[in-house]
């Protein structure tokens, strides 16, 4: 199993034991839980004054917001297929829809790529009686090949 960097022990530490949610350090922060997330899990770098909203909202001292304004090595799953369940069934989603959306994609914009740095993801909770559904909404700016 991947090994988190000691920050983001201590940030989901402090997060549990003062209670704290993702939609409430979004409050906090003013931008996205799920772009918050992935800097908590060093994925994503913020800014000064996002980093210090971020150990303030956590009660923590304030020379480790310094460590979340680094850029951080992305990528944080092992090599091999996931295990846990969550991240297994997106891995399993990509599997089996992932050629199909490619091709739906390049039918629709052409030659190109999704970007994952021009990129939202929102997460998003809907109620239905048979059972509550999750919503992700994946949204990237298009990049077309360059032909030279």
């Amino acid at each position: 199993m991947k090994q988190f960097p000691e920050i983001t022990s201590k940030l989901l530490s402090a997060k549990k034991q003062k209670g704290v949610t993702f939609a409430d350090l979004e409050k906090a922060v003013g931008r996205d839980e799920v772009w918050i997330a992935a800097v908590i899990y060093r994925q994503a770098s913020a800014d000064s004054e996002e980093a210090h909203n971020i150990v303030s909202a956590l009660g923590l001292p304030p020379d480790l917001a310094e460590e979340l304004t680094e850029p951080p090595v992305k990528g944080s799953l092992d090599p091999q297929i996931p295990t846990d369940p969550l991240i297994y069934r997106l891995y399993e989603i990509m599997q089996v829809y992932g050629m199909p959306v490619k091709s739906v994609v390049h039918e629709k914009f052409g030659d190109g790529i999704m970007s994952a740095i021009d990129f939202t993801f929102d997460v998003e909770k809907v109620e239905d009686p048979k059972g509550d559904r999750v919503r992700m909404i994946m949204e990237g700016k298009f990049l077309p090949y360059k032909k030279w």
